[in-house]
């Protein structure tokens, strides 16, 4: 079993969540929960509070991005073969709507082929509490 994934299911959400932040600091920036992580699929949750609005007092744009690295990333660190390594080389985003409630974060990689070598797109989409659909990215990872 992959060894981040082993702490996953070890350590369970919020104990994850806060070694991941402790392992990448800038992802503490919006605080986030992870509430499922397996080969293929990441979600991630974090709250509607001041330290992530922008000027309008709304989800900050680029609190948006660092949530969709975070799922996209830590999932592409479980989906890839044993001794593989990435790194993001590109996001593509959109922002579809204006985010004023928590946010859910969802990096979906079932079509990704996650065994071959080069650059890969991985597709993030993120969602308000009401289920509207406020951001997509897509993140291209080069896997080594």
């Amino acid at each position: 079993m992959n060894q981040t994934l082993g702490m996953y299911q070890k350590m369970g959400n919020q104990a994850f969540s806060k070694a991941v932040t402790e392992f990448a600091p800038y992802f503490a920036t919006i605080d986030p929960t992870f509430t499922e992580l397996r080969p293929g699929f990441a979600e991630v949750t974090f709250a509607n509070r001041r330290a992530v609005h922008n000027h309008l007092g709304t989800v900050h744009a680029i609190a948006l991005c660092n949530a969709a690295e975070l799922a996209a990333g830590t999932m592409t660190t479980v989906s890839i073969p044993d001794g593989r390594q990435w790194i993001p080389v590109g996001m593509t985003v959109q922002y579809l709507a204006k985010a004023k409630t928590d946010v859910r974060v969802v990096a979906d990689g079932e079509s990704v082929a996650w065994e071959q070598v080069g650059n890969v797109e991985v597709p993030v989409d993120a969602y308000d509490t009401d289920g509207r659909h406020v951001f997509t990215a897509r993140i291209t990872m080069n896997l080594k």
